[in-house]
């Protein structure tokens, strides 16, 4: 069980946190969000011993973290926001090195491949692969010596699509084994389908509670954060022609060019919905304002055209040519 009771953090006399209550007990899931400035990072390395609160309480399966750091790493598995995977070893070897830590055998090294879809690319270097395979190595490694509390720091950065799931699906397995789960994020696009408790952060306070049966509050934003070089470019979702999901990117293509989003596709479509985007592919999100027209290949084949200079095409399923004719009734 995770339990925070009155706790407060003061730095150079600023009150950092000051939460009364939060609580994870066995088989549950549940996150604290909100944004960089919130006192997460505070709050994590609290929970992980390397700071202690100037008041109140936090104990994790009874114990507290500042004081038994020791026993804690071996009944805490933890996820990081950076991977912190040895780039130049292969996904194997990475995963033999922390078993080593941990006194584990090699067997159980097997066993976390198969579970996080790597068992097929043992040998590959961690270096060469897409981030959503490493964050899924990342996770692994965090599951590695079975432990029985989860502190899991914006577990979906960087995740493609099909690691989004995986890593959402093995997260419910855990629980459902038992485990306190704490997620640690900065955006909660992902958690309402898993957590039972949603704690919003604004300036190290608990602005919101949000159960899991209760209607998330909206978030859509009106700008999109793309990071450049050096910055942050806020980008309005009118000037965007289509989102596309590529070798575990997603990349938002405007008239001027490519950007890399830090959200994956399913993230944008969330946002994107009331902006009128579309799901035309698993792999392309449109606004449908830059559409020009639907054309049908075959039956069971169609592709959109998009008013730019290049008359770009992209795929559109059957499915969504379906839902796309009802929706807009031709």
């Amino acid at each position: 069980m995770i339990q925070i009771r009155n706790l407060s953090k003061i730095i150079n006399g600023r009150t950092i946190l000051d939460l009364e209550d939060i609580y994870a007990n066995p088989g549950e899931i549940i996150a604290v969000v909100g944004p960089a400035d919130s006192g997460l990072d505070i709050l994590l390395e609290i929970l992980l011993g390397k700071a202690s609160p100037s008041s109140g309480e936090i104990t994790i399966e009874g114990k507290i973290p500042a004081k038994d750091q020791k026993n804690l790493d071996k009944t805490m598995g933890v996820l990081f926001q950076d991977d912190g995977l040895y780039p130049h070893l292969s996904v194997e070897k990475n995963l033999q090195f922390f078993a080593r830590l941990y006194g584990l055998s090699n067997r159980r090294v097997s066993e976390i491949l198969e579970t996080i879809g790597l068992a097929d690319q043992p040998k590959g270097k961690v270096n060469q692969l897409p981030s959503g395979l490493a964050r899924r190595l990342a996770f692994g490694r965090a599951l590695l010596h079975q432990p029985s509390i989860l502190i899991l720091g914006y577990p979906f950065a960087r995740c493609d699509e099909d690691s989004l799931n995986l890593i959402k699906q093995l997260i419910r397995q855990e629980s459902d084994q038992g485990k306190s789960i704490m997620i640690l994020d900065e955006d909660a696009a992902n958690l309402g389908d898993l957590c039972s408790r949603i704690y919003f952060f604004k300036q190290g306070r608990i602005e919101q509670i949000l159960e899991g049966d209760e209607p998330q509050p909206s978030n859509l934003p009106f700008k999109i954060p793309v990071k450049l070089e050096g910055k942050v470019a806020l980008l309005n979702p009118s000037d965007i022609l289509y989102a596309e999901a590529f070798e575990g990117r997603t990349l938002l293509i405007t008239r001027d060019g490519k950007l890399d989003s830090q959200y994956t596709l399913q993230d944008l479509e969330e946002r994107l919905k009331r902006s009128g985007f579309f799901r035309a592919h698993r792999s392309f999100l449109v606004n449908l304002q830059h559409v020009q027209e639907v054309i049908p290949y075959s039956k069971n084949s169609f592709s959109l055209r998009l008013i730019d200079k290049d008359h770009t095409e992209i795929p559109l399923s059957k499915n969504s040519a379906a839902e796309l004719r009802d929706m807009l009734d031709y």
